[in-house]
């Protein structure tokens, strides 16, 4: 009776143990409502205010090698599609440095639009945006080669930076 009753306990501490490891190799997690943190990022607790400019804290540690994708708010609004025009607003920061680069919240609130899927942004926001829900809030970490690559973008962005984005989705025009 002993034997049994720890061999279910080592099963269950198993499955638990896989459980864990499955859900930490998530390289995209673009449901849920942001319920998984991405390694080395922590966003305060205030990043689901979509009314409120989100902060991005310095990220600790390695930067991923391919892109990741959170929401952080789950939009309700029609889905994203290759060739949907979109209306949004960011904040874009540097792995390396912490610093912000750029935002559409500090140009009057003035939201960014343009066409998913045409070449028209760096390639981790057309592949990060596809799915995301109008009404949503969405955090991407994009590896240089989805960014800028070796040439960066100067002043701002320095040669192979890994790229993190908050993204408020407004509107999905079909």
């Amino acid at each position: 009776m002993m034997k049994r009753g720890r061999v279910i306990m080592l099963a269950v501490v198993a499955v638990l143990a896989l459980a864990v490891v499955g859900c930490g190799s998530k390289k995209q997690d673009s449901g849920g409502g942001g319920a998984q943190a991405v390694p080395g990022v922590t966003l305060p607790p205030q990043a689901s205010d979509l009314n409120v400019k989100p902060v991005i804290p310095k990220p600790t540690g390695q930067p991923p090698a391919s892109l990741q994708v959170r929401d952080v708010v789950q939009g309700n609004g029609k889905p994203a599609e290759s060739g949907d025009t979109l209306s949004v607003q960011y904040v874009g920061v540097s792995w390396s440095t912490g610093q912000q680069f750029d935002s559409s919240w500090d140009r009057g609130k003035q939201p960014f639009n343009f066409k998913l899927g045409a070449g028209m942004v760096i390639p981790g926001w057309d592949q990060g945006l596809v799915g995301m829900r109008q009404g949503g809030r969405r955090e991407l970490i994009i590896p240089p080669n989805l960014a800028y690559g070796p040439q960066g973008q100067p002043p701002a962005i320095g040669p192979n930076e890994t790229l993190i984005f908050v993204i408020d989705l407004q509107k999905v025009k079909k």
